[in-house]
C-alpha cells in the first residue's frame, strides 16, 4: 500500500541520505521524509568533506558502498592530502566542495534509487505500540506504517539560532525547527539534552581584497575519495589565508556581554575542537592572532566561508570584526553568523546497532546522537540503514569494532563515553590507526560490503583486480633477491632507491599497477614490523571483544561487583566485556569479577 513502508528515514541531511540509500539498496521499501527536497544533503556549514580522521571515515563510507565519497569527487573544487609528509596512519584526504553540485549529485542518486520514495513533510510523531515502532505521523496529518524508523534530525530538534540578543527558532538559516518530533522523543521516555554549535558569516567574493592575503592551492595530483574514481579532472580553485589581530581581539573582549555564549543566553556546550572566535580569544589569551581560511563555497567562487571565526555576536560587531581583518576590510556580508542550540538524545541509550534499547525498531543517527560533522553523521546513517534492514529481515546486526574501522571507534565512543560536547572524529581517537588507514579502507571493509549486498559487481571486480595485483607484486618482491636481500626487505630500509624506482622494474611494469596499488605495496613493506605488532595487540583486544554480555544481564546479582560499576553497567548496557572496560568508572577488577561470573555460567 502507498502508506506502508519497511523503513522510514526522518531527515535528509548527510546521515539521512546514507541511511535511506543503504536501506533501499538492500531491497526494503524505504521512505525518506524531508522538510524540503531542495535541502537534501545540504552543506549548511563548511562545504568541505574529510580532514583528520574524517577523511579516513569518508573512505570507509565509500568502501561500504555509501554516497559521500562519490559525491565529493563529483563536486570537489580543491583537494588536499593532509599530513602528506607524515606517516600513512595520519594522512587524511580533504576536499572543498561546490555545495550546490554536492547536493545535486546526492539528490539525483536518491531519486533514481529503486525501492526509495522521497516525500516533503515534517515528522511530528512516532507511533509506538508495546514498545515497538508501528508508524510515523507527519504534521499535515498523514500516517505511514512502518517496521523501523531512523531519526536523523540534525540540529532541527527545538533548534534556536542566536545572533547577539536575537533568538530565532529554526533548524538552520531559513528553515523551521522540529518541535513536535522533539516532544515525541521525550514522551517516548528517551533522555533528551541540549548541545550547541555555530557557523561564521558568508562573504561576497567580489568584496574581498585577495592582494592582502596568502593563497593556498590544492594538490597538483588530487587524491580521490572514492575507490571507484579513476582521476580527479576538475579544475581546482584556491583557498586563502588571513589572520585575526589585537584589534579584533579587543573588539570581541569589549563586547563579550553581547555574545550569547557569555551573557548567559546560551547554556549548552559547544564543540571544543571548533570553538567560536570569542572562545578562542578567552582560551588562548597570549595568542596574538588566529588563522582564518577563506574557502570558496562553489566553483564560480561567488561566496566565501571564513573558516575560523564562528561567532554569535550581534550583526554590527560581526561587520566591525571583518573590517579589522586583512583582506576583508570592505567585505559584504551575504549571511550573518549564528550559534544554534538544539536537542539531542545521548547515544548511551542505544544498542551497538544504533537501535534504541527502549523502543524496538527505532534507530538514531547523526547529530541527534551528539556528534558534529557531515562525515560522522553519514557514517552513522549508513550503519543505521544497514541495521534497520537487519532488524526487518531478522538477521544479526552489522557491527564494526574499534579494530576494524573509524566508524567502529566512533560508535563505541558514543555508547561508552559521557558526551558533554559535540563529538568529532580525530585520528588520535583510534588505538589502531596504523591499521585503520585511509588507503586501505577498501581492503578492510569492501569484502564485508559484498557479503551485505551493498556494492555492485563492478566495484567488486575492481576491488578483486586490485587485491590480485597487490598479491602478485608482493610475492614477486619477497621472492626476488639482489645483493643478498629480497626486494621486499630493501623496501623496508630508509632512503632505499628501489622504492622511488619501483615502476622501472620489468616485472612490476608488466602488471601496470595503479598508484593506489603501488602505495599499498610500499606501505605494507615499509611498516610490516609495526603492522605485525599492532596485529598482536588487536588479537588481545579481540579476546575481550568476543566475550559477549547478555543484553538483560542483571548486574545487581554479580557478586563482589562494586555499586558504582553495577549502576554504570546497568545504565549503558555494554555489548561485550571489552566495551564494558572502556566505560568511565569501570576498573580492571570489575572486568575480572564479571568474567568469572560469566565463566561460571551464571549470566542469563
Amino acid at each position: 500500500m502507498a502508506n506502508e513502508f519497511d523503513c522510514i528515514v526522518v531527515g535528509a541531511g548527510h546521515g539521512g541520505v546514507e541511511a535511506a540509500n543503504a536501506a533501499a539498496k538492500l531491497g526494503v521499501k524505504t521512505l525518506l521524509l524531508t522538510m524540503a527536497k531542495d535541502a537534501i544533503a545540504k552543506m549548511s556549514c563548511n562545504p568541505a568533506i574529510g580532514g583528520l580522521g574524517k577523511g579516513q571515515m569518508t573512505r570507509e563510507i565509500d568502501a561500504l558502498g555509501g554516497l559521500m565519497g562519490k559525491a565529493i569527487d563529483a563536486s570537489g573544487i580543491q583537494f588536499r592530502l593532509l599530513n602528506r609528509s607524515k606517516g600513512p596512519a595520519v594522512r587524511s584526504p580533504r576536499a572543498q566542495a561546490d555545495k550546490y553540485k554536492y547536493k545535486e549529485f546526492v539528490r539525483k542518486v536518491l531519486e533514481a534509487r529503486e525501492n526509495l520514495t522521497i516525500i516533503e513533510a515534517e515528522c511530528s510523531d512516532i507511533v509506538v505500540e508495546n514498545d515497538k515502532v508501528r508508524a510515523v505521523k507527519t504534521l499535515d496529518g498523514r500516517e505511514f506504517k512502518t517496521q523501523t524508523a531512523i531519526i536523523t534530525a540534525g540540529t532541527f530538534l527545538r533548534g534556536v539560532m542566536h545572533i547577539g540578543p536575537e533568538q530565532i527558532p529554526g533548524g538552520r538559516r531559513g528553515e523551521p525547527a522540529s518541535n513536535a518530533l522533539s516532544d515525541c522523543l521525550r514522551n517516548l521516555g528517551l533522555k533528551v539534552e541540549r548541545l550547541k554549535t555555530g557557523t561564521p558569516v558568508r562573504i561576497a567574493a567580489d568584496s574581498i581584497d585577495f592582494s592582502k592575503i596568502e593563497r593556498q592551492d590544492g594538490d597538483e595530483e588530487p587524491v580521490a575519495f572514492s575507490f571507484m574514481t579513476d582521476k580527479i579532472e576538475t579544475q581546482q580553485v584556491p583557498c586563502w589565508i588571513t589572520y585575526t589581530n589585537d584589534a579584533v581581539h579587543k573588539l570581541l573582549h569589549d563586547n563579550l556581554e553581547n555574545s550569547p555564549l557569555y551573557s548567559g543566553q546560551i547554556m549548552s556546550t559547544g564543540p571544543r575542537y571548533c570553538p567560536s572566535i570569542e572562545t578562542k580569544i578567552l582560551r588562548f589569551p597570549d595568542k596574538e592572532r588566529h588563522q582564518i581560511f577563506l574557502e570558496p563555497e562553489d566553483a564560480s567562487q561567488t561566496t566565501f566561508y571564513p573558516n575560523g571565526i564562528s561567532t554569535s555576536v550581534p550583526k554590527d560587531i560581526q561587520l566591525k570584526m571583518l573590517q579589522l581583518i586583512p583582506g576583508t576590510e570592505n567585505a559584504r556580508i551575504v549571511h550573518y553568523a549564528y550559534a544554534i542550540e538544539y536537542d539531542y538524545c545521548p547515544a548511551t541509550q542505544l544498542k551497538v546497532s544504533l537501535e534504541s534499547r527502549k523502543i524496538e525498531g527505532l534507530f538514531m543517527a547523526g547529530q541527534v546522537n551528539g556528534t558534529s560533522g557531515y562525515e560522522e553523521a553519514a557514517a552513522q546513517g549508513l550503519m543505521a540503514g544497514i541495521n534497520a534492514v537487519a532488524k526487518i529481515k531478522g538477521t544479526e546486526p552489522f557491527v564494526l569494532g574499534r579494530d576494524q574501522a573509524y566508524i567502529g571507534v566512533m560508535i563505541d565512543d558514543l555508547r561508552t563515553k559521557e558526551i558533554t560536547e559535540p563529538y568529532r572524529m580525530f585520528t588520535s581517537r583510534a588505538e589502531y590507526r596504523l591499521t585503520l588507514r585511509a588507503d586501505n579502507a577498501d581492503r578492510r571493509l569492501t569484502p564485508l560490503a559484498k557479503e551485505l549486498g551493498l556494492i555492485s559487481e563492478q566495484r567488486w571486480q575492481r576491488f578483486s583486480d586490485k587485491i590480485e595485483k597487490i598479491a602478485k607484486i608482493e610475492t614477486y618482491l619477497k621472492n626476488t633477491r639482489t645483493m643478498g636481500k629480497s626486494l621486499w626487505t630493501q623496501l623496508n630500509q630508509p632512503e632505499n632507491p628501489f622504492a622511488s624506482n619501483i615502476r622501472k622494474d620489468e616485472f612490476i611494469a608488466s602488471i601496470n599497477p595503479s598508484q593506489e596499488v603501488l602505495e599499498s605495496v610500499l606501505i605494507d613493506a615499509k611498516y610490516q614490523g609495526y603492522l605485525a605488532k599492532q596485529e598482536a595487540m588487536i588479537q588481545k583486544f579481540r579476546h575481550l571483544e568476543n566475550l559477549k554480555l547478555p543484553e538483560k544481564l542483571d548486574y545487581n546479582k554479580v557478586p563482589h561487583l562494586r555499586a558504582e560499576a553495577k549502576e554504570r553497567l546497568t545504565q549503558l548496557r555494554p555489548a561485550t566485556l571489552g566495551q564494558a572496560g572502556r566505560i568511565g568508572g569501570i576498573t580492571p577488577a570489575d572486568i575480572t569479577v564479571i568474567q568469572v561470573y560469566i565463566s561460571q555460567g551464571l549470566a542469563k
